[in-house]
């Protein structure tokens, strides 16, 4: 009996740990997609967290009441009310994405198109529920480094024509001043 409230209270304090896991990394994560893993073999999870981990994001496999039980214990705005029990329903495991939202989701959705494995439930995006449709075309965005540097180019493009269009004219009145020349000389 001794040896059974053992078990128990280990069991019980593996599953606080997992809870308080999950809390720490809800807490530093930008976004979250939660998947159904299911089908999934253990290398082929295994090379998958590898890479999304090299991006800044993580791959935790929990059951379904402590994801719930850390959402309802962070007070995050994706808690019980807008998470139904279908969508935490079978295997679950959750990506959290800390720093570049789009680029983790590539290697999930190349994933996806090579094995149709896993299966996207739900994402968190901004503390709002976004459907599988949306966090697959959050995947087809470019990374934030490209998104920037095109943003950079645009700043950028009124400037460089207005310096080119200004000397254009100077580079113009040059070229008509040297034909003047030449017909005179």
């Amino acid at each position: 009996m001794n040896n059974q409230s053992t078990k128990t209270s280990a069991n019980k304090e593996k599953k606080i740990a997992i809870v308080a896991e999950i809390k720490e990394k809800l807490g530093r994560s930008k976004a979250m997609v939660f998947a159904n893993y299911g089908g999934l073999t253990h290398k082929q999870l295994e090379d998958m967290k590898k890479e999304i981990k090299k991006l800044d994001a993580t791959f935790v496999v929990a059951k379904n009441n402590l994801f719930k039980l850390a959402f309802t214990e962070t007070g995050t705005a994706a808690n019980e009310k807008q998470m139904t029990d279908e969508q935490l329903q079978g295997q679950t495991g959750a990506m959290f994405l800390y720093s570049d939202v789009v680029s983790p989701l590539k290697i999930l959705s190349k994933m996806i198109k090579e094995i149709e494995k896993p299966e996207i439930k739900f994402g968190i995006l901004d503390g709002k529920v976004i459907s599988k449709a949306d966090v697959l075309k959050l995947a087809t965005l470019p990374n934030r480094e490209t998104l920037i540097s095109q943003m950079l180019g645009m700043m950028q493009s009124p400037t460089v024509r207005l310096v080119k269009a200004l000397n254009w004219n100077i580079v113009k009145l040059a070229m008509t001043l040297n034909a003047v020349a030449k017909t005179k000389s």
